[in-house]
């Protein structure tokens, strides 16, 4: 369990330190030199206490194999010159994975990376629970990112039912994506502070084919309101005739009428009309 480490302040020490360096001359000049040397030991000792601790930076402190707490305050300090010091940084941090290849829901091969902005919490965790945290982060996200695109469907167009979708289901998504790293990193003691998907995209092996699908899909999607709009302007323009009696047209001629409405209508191309100058009986 994480413990803070009220460490001794280093300016204190730095007075010691000097009182020493005056002894040890002292002794030089009036010829001790065993109590010099002495002297010179002890400044040596008390010199490796010294530590300088960063802004979000922390020491994890170590005797014999015993965790003594974590110093996380700020400034230049001294601590037993026994322990040993591992230094962590409290900063956040950025993971831009290389995007990765798995397969989605209903088995289509994908590529996926994301971005994870993470901190050190728990110092003790990072430091003995794990072999090496920044390490695990990296493989346990990339374990997360599969086990996420497990769970839906690239899109929708194989899958009907499916009501969220990697590429459409956004926040949601991403929340679950969250909620995966972050049960997986707690026990090196990270605090995941934001998740997202910031690379989507089929496999290269199938993009082709899913890009063609894509294409017939819109064609379809278009097609579909153009023949619903045509059917509107030829209805209105039949009840428009009959209604003013610009002509009489019986059901052969309104179906003839019907067909080239829409045919240039719904054409791909300009309609070249024909002129018919003569009789249409």
């Amino acid at each position: 369990m994480e413990r803070n480490h009220h460490a001794l302040s280093g300016y204190v020490f730095v007075l010691v330190e000097f009182v020493l360096i005056v002894l040890i001359v002292l002794g030089f000049t009036i010829g001790m030199a065993l109590p010099a040397v002495a002297l010179i030991v002890v400044f040596i000792f008390l010199a490796v206490g010294f530590t300088v601790v960063n802004p979000n930076e922390s020491v994890v402190l170590v005797l014999f194999g015993d965790y003594r707490g974590t110093v996380k305050k700020n400034g230049f300090c001294w601590v037993n010159p026994f322990f040993t010091k591992k230094k962590i940084s409290l900063r956040a941090r950025n993971l831009d994975s290389e995007p990765i290849k798995v397969n989605d829901k209903i088995g289509n091969p994908i590529r996926i990376g994301v971005v994870l902005v993470w901190r050190v919490k728990n110092t003790f965790k990072a430091a003995f629970d794990v072999n090496d945290f920044e390490h695990f982060v990296t493989i346990q996200t990339e374990a997360a990112i599969r086990k996420l695109a497990g769970l839906y469907p690239y899109d929708n167009f194989e899958d009907h039912e499916a009501e969220i979708t990697l590429r459409s289901g956004g926040e949601e998504v991403n929340e679950e994506l969250e909620k995966e790293v972050t049960e997986r990193l707690a026990i090196a003691g990270i605090e995941v502070m934001e998740a997202r998907i910031n690379y989507l995209a089929y496999a290269q092996e199938i993009a082709q084919a899913m890009l063609k699908r894509q294409q017939a899909t819109a064609i379809v999607a278009a097609r579909f309101k153009i023949v619903e709009g045509a059917v509107g302007m030829v209805e209105m323009a039949l009840d428009e005739l009959g209604e003013k009696g610009i002509v009489e047209l019986d059901e052969d001629k309104k179906a003839t009428m019907v067909s080239n409405l829409m045919v240039v209508l719904c054409g791909d191309k300009e309609a070249t009309p024909v002129v018919n100058t003569g009789s249409i009986y």
